[in-house]
């Protein structure tokens, strides 16, 4: 990495102590004995009702609730970001499995919460809430409560399921977590084999030989653990499906929507305009490989760059892409361009290229100190940049709402990821609009025409292969062949059959990790709704002028008090079960492909 006066790598001391001191282990270790009290408590919470104690007790307790959640969400961060800067370091493993040891308690409270709300006729809540301030202003955190009642269990068997899921589903996610980090993936580089982890392997480089070459070998080290990562996605599907069926849930599909606050309409009417509309990308994939020479596109060329022309840098350093990213961030409003500065001048934000880091990226957050963190590897190119303005979009969420109950600072993964490609598009268009030359303005275009292939087919993809996967689940295990044979089928389904024939990557199932987040199903469909929200959101920044940034707010606001398709249409007035939403947004994309085809024929 070029050398930059920014700092590199994130600073964490200051919001708790290190996860290897001993005060840590005193403030763990008290947290750990108020939580156990807490859940105590729990078993006896009154019913519901306007009884003066009654209400005493529940605002009380419900307040202890609120403190002890943005507790575990500050501890939880902590020593994940520790695990992900140093992922062979065994010490921050073993804290990850104990602080998973504490969700039965965090469970046993939820329970009790729900069953107790659910408990409840709808007169009777209404009137408990209007009965005092605290419990109006985070009535909407009660409700939610009580409409998650419905993926309970009974208590006790909800409390059991709670106590095996420590050493059952999740386990399977953490023996995910450790082989993918502990994996290492041997590479040529200026003439000589090295090892690297996942996440430094590039394939975004301007020579396809390296290209090519890294992909083999990704392919080659990810296969050595294919059989164990499928049984770690059969036992994760395996659970939850036995869970569904258990509670007489629909299908497989229930819960995820629940949990994102969303409904099947929704859902559904977004994936039926995807399939309608994204043909047009296929154009783009075909010009794409035509300016590089080839003709066709493989799996390791989606992400190569085009040529960059005599006057543009061959590489973008930390430093500039921090810069572009703060200044891009001013146009669209001065908050959001001095708050970018801030997360990057404090050390939010790590970004170091080294060995032993985890893969991906993520901003998480530490709600009682107002602050978040951001992890990723930052490799010198557009797509880093990119990064860096999805995770600084999330961490701005957070910061808007940071004044809101701590009951109310939740939103659901489908709107978070809304605000974090939200900032995309700004960095996006922004560049795109001060671009002068046509090859700088075409590099632009294939940067933001990637993002729409990774939304709208890879996604899609993961979407058409989980969906299949759990169908087929309802039999019996799937080997790592037939996983493979799925996602091949995904893929060529969802890319139109766009690539080259020797192009596919049937074992993406393997390295894509969010198939195997044990905490929350079908992780990835709210990533193409967040895209498409974005854009539809962007569109309407010129019809609203400068009121449009405190608009924005006002739809982040939301997010964390209001149903998914509440929080839209009482803020923008958009019918997100209606396809004429989702047309909006595939017109961006129609008129970026048009524009790339003209600029570069």
């Amino acid at each position: 990495m070029s050398e930059t006066t920014y700092p590199l790598t994130w600073e964490l001391d200051s919001l708790f102590d290190h996860p290897e001191s001993e005060g840590f282990q005193e403030r763990f270790s008290a947290f750990q004995q108020d939580l156990q009290t807490l859940a105590s408590v729990s078993e006896s919470l009154p019913s519901v009702s306007t009884d003066a104690a009654s209400v005493q007790a529940w605002v009380e307790f419900l307040q202890k609730f609120e403190l002890a959640e943005s507790l575990y969400q500050e501890i939880y961060a902590l020593i994940g970001c520790h695990a992900a800067a140093d992922a062979d370091n065994t010490a921050f493993q073993q804290w990850e499995a104990r602080l998973a040891a504490l969700d039965p308690l965090r469970q046993q409270m939820a329970t009790n919460l729900e069953f107790a709300l659910q408990e409840a006729e709808t007169d009777q809540l209404d009137q408990f809430l209007a009965a005092d301030d605290w419990l109006q202003r985070n009535s909407f955190f009660v409700e939610e409560l009580r409409r998650n009642s419905a993926l309970r269990f009974p208590k006790e068997q909800e409390t059991l399921a709670a106590e095996l899921g420590v050493d059952g589903i999740h386990a399977w996610g953490r023996l995910y977590d450790r082989l993918s980090s502990a994996l290492r993936i041997t590479v040529m580089q200026r003439g000589e084999l090295v090892q690297k982890s996942p996440g430094q392997v590039q394939f975004d480089t301007a020579e396809r030989t390296v290209r090519q070459n890294n992909f083999y070998a990704a392919d080659t080290a990810w296969n050595s653990i294919a059989d164990t990562c499928a049984d770690a996605l059969n036992h994760i599907a395996g659970t939850r499906l036995t869970r569904y069926r258990r509670l007489g849930l629909e299908d497989h599909l229930v819960a995820p929507l629940r949990y994102n606050r969303m409904q099947r309409a929704t859902l559904d009417a977004m994936w039926s305009v995807v399939a309608e509309r994204k043909h047009v990308l296929v154009d783009y994939l075909q010009r794409k490989a035509q300016i590089l020479g080839l003709d066709g596109l493989a799996w390791y060329d989606l992400q190569a760059p085009l040529p960059r022309g005599s006057h543009s840098d061959p590489e973008l350093d930390y430093q500039t892409a921090c810069d572009l990213v703060s200044q891009t961030f001013d146009g669209f409003s001065g908050e959001l361009g001095d708050f970018a500065r801030r997360a990057i001048d404090q050390r939010w934000i790590e970004v170091e290229d080294r060995p032993g880091k985890r893969q991906g990226g993520f901003c998480t957050g530490f709600p009682l100190q107002k602050q978040s963190r951001i992890f990723m590897t930052f490799t010198n190119s557009p797509d880093s940049m990119s990064t860096l303005a999805h995770e600084l979009g999330h961490a701005y969420h957070s910061y808007v709402l940071r004044d809101q109950p701590l009951l109310l600072q939740e939103y659901p993964m489908n709107l978070a990821e809304t605000a974090s490609t939200f900032a995309e598009a700004v960095l996006g268009d922004r560049r795109l609009e001060s671009a002068r030359e046509t090859q700088e303005q075409l590099v632009i275009l294939d940067t933001m025409l990637s993002d729409s292939v990774s939304f709208l087919m890879n996604i899609h993809a993961r979407y058409v292969f989980e969906n299949q996967f759990h169908l087929e689940r309802m039999s019996g295990e799937l080997t790592a062949d037939r996983l493979s044979e799925l996602m091949l089928a995904a893929q060529k389904e969802t890319y139109l059959d766009a690539l080259d024939d020797a192009g596919w990557n049937p074992r993406f199932w393997i390295s894509k990790l969010h198939f195997y987040i044990s905490q929350f199903p079908f992780y990835n469909f709210p990533y193409t709704f967040g895209y498409l929200l974005s854009l539809g959101v962007y569109a309407l920044s010129g019809d609203l002028g400068d009121e449009f940034p405190d608009q924005y707010k006002r739809l982040l606001l939301a997010t964390g008090c209001q149903q998914t398709e509440d929080a839209v249409q009482s803020t923008l007035g958009y019918d997100l079960t209606d396809g004429d939403f989702w047309h909006r947004s595939l017109d961006i994309v129609e008129q970026r492909v048009q524009r790339f085809l003209e600029l570069s024929s």
